[in-house]
């Protein structure tokens, strides 16, 4: 069968490589860089860029006692250089991975008309087609909103902003925010609202007071208009510095208007097996909505392609891990699907716990916070939020305990490797006690 994949993001390409392993012919099309927003204006940079201000703060740690006296001299025009340099060598990989199974990769904007796709002036029929084309940064309707930077300006800075206004109150405000200002810049997040609700009172405090205290936060603030280096907002104050706008993104789903059936916010609906309302398209990833995650976005085009291949499989959205990539770590994970007893569930707070990169964080106290949802008569996880270096990784295995809706006496059998999975250990010794 002939199977052709719109877009080369996390979803399209891992559904891509599926296919192909499972013997499929496919076709797969991407407008612009494979790999897509992840890696080339997406998660990827913001961590690559997040490894730098670790290594900042962590030299600025150990200056303060006094074992090491270093003063840094920082290159924004390099890093971004050595980014670059690093995005080309992974797009080269993943290329050579979805080749290595066969697959074909086109290069260009196609067009869906009606069995065929239409890409470089020529046509592709299809027996299967997968839409996995993504969303952009949402810019909303203010004066002056030319001006504003998204994540996809980042690698096009000449230098490090001297101030910064970022518009917004979610994830990426607050990893873009962590970045520049360990960087050097002022920094000042607006939110229309109360920032970081994703994650539990307490830890949002944690946050703003221990990781990034130096960020100016403007809570239940509307932004009037933006100018190329300031903000005005509604109630008349200037803030000096290059708007950032980190408002939401919007789906790259115009590619299948009066295709398929969309939602009332333009993403493509889909069912559980990543189905449109027509019966050979599908669709996975940002365009869908939804968690708009890599590892989910993994999941959804994997999906998607055991079911083009005839492999009947459904998706699970069931205690989705996700993480706020700053200077520690901060993880967090809910089982929005939980069938515990609000009754039954404590609340246990404590204060963070050693564990990889925990050492040197000791001795200023700056060793996080964790707080879990518990049920001791069931002896289940509810939601937990975890501050510390190592809560990516602790969290992605708590989630999976969760997931699978594991007794936690089911851990006790789980043998740590000092120091990297440590924290599990502790984190669950806490609810035995």
């Amino acid at each position: 069968m002939k199977n052709i994949v719109i877009g080369s993001g996390p979803a399209g390409r891992l559904a891509s490589l599926e296919l192909g392993k499972l013997g499929e012919e496919v076709t797969l099309i991407e407008k612009n860089h494979i790999a897509g927003t992840c890696l080339n204006e997406g998660c990827m940079v913001v961590c690559a860029l997040t490894d730098i201000t670790k290594f900042i703060d962590s030299n600025r740690r150990f200056n303060n006692y006094g074992f090491i006296k270093s003063q840094l001299e920082i290159s924004y025009e390099k890093i971004v250089e050595k980014i670059t340099e690093t995005q080309i060598m992974l797009r080269k990989l993943n290329q050579m991975e979805n080749e290595s199974v066969g697959n074909n990769i086109i290069y260009g904007e196609a067009i869906i008309d009606g069995s065929a796709v239409e890409v470089n002036n020529e046509s592709y029929e299809y027996d299967n087609l997968l839409i996995a084309t993504g969303a952009r940064p949402f810019i909303p309707e203010i004066p002056g909103n030319e001006y504003g930077l998204t994540n996809k300006d980042i690698l096009k800075l000449d230098d490090i902003p001297e101030k910064l206004n970022i518009i917004g109150g979610g994830i990426i405000a607050f990893e873009i925010a962590n970045i520049y200002s360990t960087l050097g810049s002022d920094v000042n997040i607006i939110a229309r609202s109360s920032v970081l609700k994703e994650i539990s009172t307490e830890t949002r405090r944690y946050v703003l007071e221990k990781i990034i205290p130096d960020v100016n936060v403007y809570e239940n603030t509307s932004v009037k208009e933006v100018f190329k280096n300031k903000v005005l907002t509604e109630g008349g104050a200037e803030l000096e510095g290059i708007p950032f706008f980190a408002t939401g993104r919007i789906p790259n789903s115009e590619i299948a208007s009066g295709i398929v059936e969309l939602n009332q916010d333009n993403t493509i609906k889909v069912d559980e097996m990543m189905k449109t309302n027509v019966g050979n398209i599908y669709a996975a990833g940002d365009v869908t909505g939804g968690y708009q995650l890599t590892p989910v976005a993994r999941m959804e085009g994997i999906t998607a392609a055991r079911n083009m291949a005839n492999y009947p499989n459904k998706i699970s959205y069931d205690c989705i891990p996700q993480t706020l990539s700053l200077n520690t770590e901060v993880s967090f994970v809910e089982n929005e699907k939980s069938d515990l007893n609000d009754e039954n569930i404590e609340t246990i707070r404590f204060p963070g716990i050693s564990g990889p990169h925990a050492f040197w964080n000791i001795l200023s106290g700056d060793t996080g916070y964790t707080e879990i949802d518990f049920d001791k008569t069931k002896n289940k996880l509810n939601r937990i939020n975890h501050i510390s270096p190592s809560s990516v990784s602790d969290i992605a295995y708590l989630s999976y305990l969760m997931r699978m809706d594991y007794d936690l006496d089911d851990y006790s059998e789980f043998i740590e490797i000092h120091p990297s999975t440590d924290t599990n250990y502790k984190i669950i010794k806490h609810m035995w006690l």
